[in-house]
This record gives C-alpha cells, sequence and structure tokens, in this order.
C-alpha cells in the first residue's frame, strides 16, 4: 500500500440512500449483500486485515485490504486491480463515511490515488457504482412495497373508520400527504375522513392494483383500476408512492387516466 503522502489525488462523491446507516452498513458487512451489490461472487471478510474481493460483472477482479472498521459509520479499505492495471493490488484506498439523514443516510466516498489520471478513469465508475448500490439497499428496504400497495388500496373500501386508520397506520408514516385530483390531505388523520367521503359518494367502489409495481430508490409507481358494484371499471390511473427510510409510505401522488 502506498503511504498516505504519496496518495494525493482524491476522488470523492456523495449520494443520499433511503435506508438507515445500519442497514446500509450491513453491505459491508454480509458477504451476500456485498456480492449482491458488486457481482456474484464478490466477498469481504470486514475486520482489519480481512481481504476484500470484487468481481466485476465482465470478469474484471478487484482485491484489496479491509483498514478500518466501524459500524456503522465507516469502513476502509485498499483498492487495486488483481491484472495490475490500472492500480496494483493495495495502491489505493477506499474510505465509505455515513451518516443519518431525514432521508435515510448520506454516504461519502472518498478514493484516493497517487495518480490523477487514474483518479480521473474512476468518476464515472464510482457515479454508476453508488448509484446501484443505492437501488440495490432501496429494494431489499421496499421488499414489501407490492403488499403495502395492495393494503393501501384495500383501505379505500373499510367502512369503519378506526379500523381504517389501523390500516393505513400499519403502512404509512403519521405524517402521509395524499394529492389527486380530488384530493389533497395532510397526515393519517385528515385522509380517513377523505376516505369516508369517497365511499359516502361513490358506494361500493373498489380500488385494486393493476399489474406489477415498479419501483426506484423508494419511489413506486402502481397502476390501479376502480370498479362499482355491477364490476364494471369506473376509472383508473396511476399512483406514485414515495417510501422513507424504514419502508413506510410518506407520500402519495394519484394520477387518473381521463
Amino acid at each position: 500500500m502506498n503511504s498516505a503522502a504519496t496518495l494525493m489525488h482524491v476522488l470523492d462523491r456523495t449520494v443520499t440512500i433511503g435506508a438507515s446507516p445500519q442497514t446500509v452498513f450491513r453491505y459491508f458487512t454480509n458477504v451476500d449483500r456485498w456480492a449482491a451489490w458488486w457481482g456474484k461472487g464478490s466477498t469481504i471478510d470486514a475486520r482489519p486485515g480481512g481481504t476484500i474481493y470484487i468481481r466485476y460483472p465482465d470478469g474484471t477482479e478487484v482485491s484489496g485490504q479491509v483498514v478500518e472498521v466501524a459500524a456503522p459509520d465507516r469502513i476502509v479499505f485498499t483498492y487495486g486491480f488483481n491484472s495490475g492495471k490500472p492500480i496494483p493490488p493495495g495502491a489505493s484506498r477506499v474510505t465509505i463515511k455515513l451518516a443519518p439523514t431525514d432521508e435515510g443516510t448520506r454516504l461519502t466516498l472518498v478514493h484516493e490515488f497517487a495518480d490523477t489520471i487514474v483518479r480521473d478513469e474512476h468518476v464515472q465508475g464510482w457515479r454508476y457504482q453508488l448509484s446501484l448500490f443505492a437501488n440495490v439497499v432501496a429494494d431489499e428496504v421496499n421488499a414489501s412495497a407490492a403488499p403495502a400497495v395492495d393494503a393501501w388500496f384495500g383501505a379505500w373500501a373499510i367502512a369503519d373508520a378506526s379500523e381504517r386508520a389501523a390500516a393505513l397506520q400499519a403502512i404509512a408514516t403519521p405524517a402521509l400527504t395524499f394529492r389527486d385530483r380530488f384530493g389533497s390531505t395532510n397526515g393519517i388523520e385528515d385522509l380517513v375522513p377523505h376516505i369516508g367521503a369517497a365511499q359516502h359518494f361513490m358506494p361500493g367502489m373498489l380500488m385494486t392494483r393493476d399489474g406489477a409495481v415498479r419501483h426506484c430508490q423508494g419511489t413506486v409507481l402502481a397502476n390501479w383500476k376502480a370498479t362499482g358494484p355491477d364490476g364494471q371499471t369506473r376509472g383508473s390511473g396511476t399512483n406514485v408512492f414515495t417510501f422513507d427510510a424504514e419502508g413506510k409510505i410518506r407520500a402519495v401522488t394519484g394520477f387518473w387516466n381521463l
């Protein structure tokens, strides 16, 4: 490993991930999660002196050693290509720091190099890898997005207000916001009577998800349809769900097909 004095060229990047630092840090200590980020066969031994191994999907191999582990805040490891080019094993150092935010976690990466040209060659690579990482983590946090979406639509058919509130509290944050062409509510307490009014003016209406959900980094798109008591479709559209770092719905915006 080159000394700190020789690693004078720094690449740094910050991303926000919709998960707690504790959840994010598991991807540095669990081999299966590490491989889910980097590629099948990648491994990490998360202790000082432990080996990291990255096998990119194209077969390129990177290895290094863990220098420091301070869960759930920081991990440091060396990084170099097994081929020796463009960085020999041990010839650069990566520091990843995690800090909690309202959105989840702010991840800050610093990669130190001995050569400015090699540093610049890694800018787009880290831009891609950290974007991929954020989505891999969010996929785990929101693994129950489809059931939560189904429970959301199901709540619109619950007649009892207290049962409706309990159903929403199980899947959403207390400050949940809802927006569509007929509604603009803030908080579950505000939404519960709004749904009651919808039941009064559209009795027997049933809303259901129409097709698979589409998820990306905490935002979910779900098509829906509304059917009347006669089984006929009365409306359809798409809802945009935003999830928080714990996998609960914090905002819903509904779009109707006109």
